[in-house]
């Protein structure tokens, strides 16, 4: 070692390779990097940023050229040691490089830090990247003029105007979600008269915006106090995953505030998980209730600077709670007592691109390597996750009971193939209930439409030809919206004017089928008049606009609420004493064995909105199918049941919770190229002896249920088995052939998948 070398370290890139490289410690930087640090250094002709993972006296074996660590970029370890250790076990059991798992775990360098270190030659950086956090900013505001509209619109412009006239006031970030152009859109309109801007000073994160009112616990069911000293208990004692199972409106977020205060109160950190933060602001207020400004909201609409203010807040243990979605996982939260992970059975809590690893099951890996308590909160709890608790693998507490006494909603079925449509209204709100819509009303209740299929009409089909209008890119119909003037892909947002004509035979009429949220929304405000029916789905709400909409729910503003899943999200309504479902047989249609469990969740989880006040509450569920057990079930509450009859079906299948499952998907520019590459993959598994014997079993290769998305055919096949070394092994054996390359296809390995589309 020569003397101005002070040691050597092991740094992974964010590049997909599954290995370190190595490189030398000058004596400037000794002492001062260790696993954890982030640090510069020469890769490929360029700088880059990589992380620190190891320490060793000597070169690896055999290296005779090794570079030096640039710079230091921060003083202090990036990870601490607790979440560099569970993001390297994460990395091994996904198959995924590393350096690429640290990647999406770290906050962005700030702006401007990496181009002042390499003006003053990599040096140490630490004081460069101080700094308060910033908490207000500037924000445009779009609202409408009086102006009359005249003269045409192009699809962008109709789009922008329809968002205002439907809120009133935008912002113009917010816009930008919806029409890529809009900076550009609105000055043109604004140019016509037809828009004003306005820019005012908003606080940075909307979480924080509102002063929180802190309020004492309300006093406890005897089921949650149950649950709270068996969680609290095991603070101080042998950590273990804890499965919450209780009833919608059972309290469970009670349980988790005093878990989190017991942890707080040892000086230990805790962690909530929810599936989307955007449709969870009553949760978070809740939180911000308990807690005050002491909470860390980790949510997508966080600038890198405040995402890096968070970072280094719960890093150094100024902060100890988190909130956030599944990427708040990697949170560094000092002393780790608690992780919650509400709703555990929803499906947004696996990463489908890139790191494809699933938050639930990394929570229940984290908080064993801190030894943390583990919480799982569900109504409709996975089946996965139920059958660990049957087998005691996670202890399992009910909340049998709703925390206001409230007597869960009766659920009736309204069996779509007996009753015949006397009006074209008809053929989606069914005569009983719409019966039940006047009644709800009659009596000063407010009522929530569960249609889980936004845009006015699924497809538009050619009155010449009867071609169906779909997408140039993807092998799935365009969706009608008519407020926007467009027909849309929801893959890949292509779009194309409601007036063009059919690609097919050239014709220009074309007449809608089926029905969305767009559509519902118009039917029900003919039929309700003069009930105010409004819709919350992707296209009206985005960021603020999901809380605008729910507080005038809440104010009484809104009668009837229309939407896809976003209104089956934990939302506390008090005055919804009806919930409607229309369609609740269009999962069981999915090519996806986790139909009947997403039917099931789906339905219980929007009926649990009803009768949550003082008056009791009623769900009417149209189906076409009121035998299948997934409905069934759901109309009796009775989650045992269904948990008994799935797991059956699952049993004799072999699928999940039996057995395990990996994916490999395959997509090419040419259909012919994605096959090919298909097929070579599937023959290279099959020279595993796991597959010669039966022990992993091979399904495909075959093109997607979705064989087409954004231009790219999509080819997959599926190793399924018990012995999960074997079909690790096979795994890897395709994995390696990936990697040697796969021409201009893609091909990725999904462990446990998620999504079978």
């Amino acid at each position: 070692m020569s003397e101005d070398i002070a040691g050597y370290v092991d740094v992974v890139l964010p590049v997909p390779l599954r290995r370190a490289f190595t490189y030398a410690v000058p004596r400037s930087l000794a002492g001062r990097i260790g696993r954890g640090a982030r640090v510069a250094v020469p890769f490929a002709r360029r700088k880059a940023v990589g992380i620190v993972v190891g320490e060793r006296d000597a070169p690896p074996e055999g290296v005779t050229r090794i570079m030096r660590v640039a710079g230091l970029l921060e003083e202090e370890p990036l990870f601490t040691e607790e979440l560099l250790a569970f993001l390297e076990e994460a990395a091994r059991y996904y198959m995924h490089p590393l350096g690429e798992v640290l990647r999406a775990a770290a906050p962005a360098l700030p702006r401007g830090a990496l181009a002042r270190l390499r003006k003053d030659g990599f040096l140490a950086g630490a004081d460069a990247l101080k700094g308060a956090a910033v908490r207000v900013r500037e924000e445009v505001f779009v609202r409408a003029t009086e102006q009359p509209r005249e003269g045409r619109f192009g699809v962008a412009q109709a789009r922008v105007l329809a968002l205002v006239d439907a809120r009133a006031e935008v912002s113009l970030s917010e816009l930008r979600v919806h029409v890529k152009t809009a900076r550009g859109v609105v000055a043109k309109l604004t140019e016509r008269g037809l828009l004003v801007c306005e820019t005012r000073e908003v606080l940075a994160d909307r979480f924080l915006a509102a002063t929180p009112v802190i309020e004492a616990p309300p006093v406890a069911t005897a089921a949650q106090q149950h649950a709270t000293d068996t969680m609290v208990a095991a603070l101080s004692g042998p950590e273990r995953p804890f499965l919450l199972h209780g009833v919608t409106g059972s309290g469970k977020t009670e349980v988790y505030l005093r878990v989190m205060d017991a942890a707080r109160a040892l000086g230990r950190g805790g962690l909530l998980l929810v599936p989307e933060i955007a449709l969870t602001p009553q949760l978070v207020g809740r939180f911000r209730a308990r807690f005050g400004n002491e909470i860390a909201v980790l949510h997508s609409g966080l600038g890198e600077k405040e995402r890096d203010d968070y970072w280094r807040a719960l890093r150094r243990g100024d902060l100890r709670i988190a909130v956030g979605a599944r990427s708040a996982l990697f949170a560094p939260i000092r002393d780790l007592g608690v992780i919650v992970v509400d709703e555990e059975h929803d499906p947004s809590f696996k990463q489908e691109e890139g790191f494809r690893y699933h938050a639930r099951d990394m929570a229940v890996l984290r908080a064993h390597r801190a030894s943390a308590v583990c919480i799982l909160g569900s109504a409709t709890p996975s089946l996965e996750s139920f059958r660990h608790a049957r087998e005691g693998r996670f202890e399992l507490i009910s909340l049998p009971q709703r925390a206001t006494g409230q007597v869960m909603p009766k659920v009736e079925l309204v069996d779509l193939r007996r009753l015949k449509a006397t009006t074209p209204a008809q053929r989606y709100v069914s005569e009983p209930l719409l019966r039940a819509l006047r009644a709800c009303l009659a009596d000063k209740g407010q009522a929530i439409l569960f249609l889980n299929r936004r845009g006015y009409s699924p497809t538009m089909q050619c009155k010449g030809c009867e071609e169906l209008a779909g997408c140039p890119a993807c092998s799935v119909p365009l969706t009608e919206h008519r407020r926007e003037g467009a027909l849309r892909c929801h893959y890949c947002d292509y779009s194309e004017p409601l007036s063009a004509p059919c690609r097919s035979c050239g014709a220009g009429e074309r007449v809608p089928l089926g029905l969305g949220t767009e559509k519902l929304e118009d039917e029900l405000a003919d039929l309700l008049a003069p009930a105010k029916v409004a819709r919350l789905d992707r296209d009206t709400a985005s960021g603020e606009g999901v809380e605008q909409v729910l507080d005038r729910v809440r104010s009484g503003d809104i009668d009837v609420l229309v939407g896809t899943q976003m209104v089956t999200k934990g939302h506390d309504i008090e005055n919804v004493t009806l919930v409607g479902v229309l369609l609740a047989d269009q999962s069981l249609a999915f090519p996806d064995f986790r139909g009947s469990e997403r039917t099931f969740q789906l339905m219980a989880q929007v009926a649990g909105r009803a009768g949550r006040g003082a008056r009791p509450g009623r769900v009417l569920v149209q189906t076409y199918q009121p035998e299948h057990h997934a409905i069934a079930a759901a109309a009796r509450h009775d989650y045992e049941a269904f948990y008994t009859a799935e797991l059956e079906q699952r049993r004799e299948l072999g699928y999940s919770p039996f057995g395990r499952m990996v994916a490999v998907r395959i997509d090419a520019p040419e259909d012919d190229g994605a096959r090919k590459v298909a097929e070579a993959l599937a023959a290279e598994a099959r020279r595993h002896p796991a597959l010669q014997d039966r022990r992993v079993q091979l399904q495909g290769p075959a093109p997607a249920p979705l064989a087409k998305v954004r231009s790219r055919y999509r080819y997959r096949f599926l190793l399924r088995g018990d012995d999960r070394r074997a079909l690790r092994e096979v795994a890897l054996l395709v994995l390696a052939a990936i990697e040697r390359g796969v021409g201009t296809a893609r091909a990725t390995v999904d462990i446990d998948p998620v999504s079978m589309m």
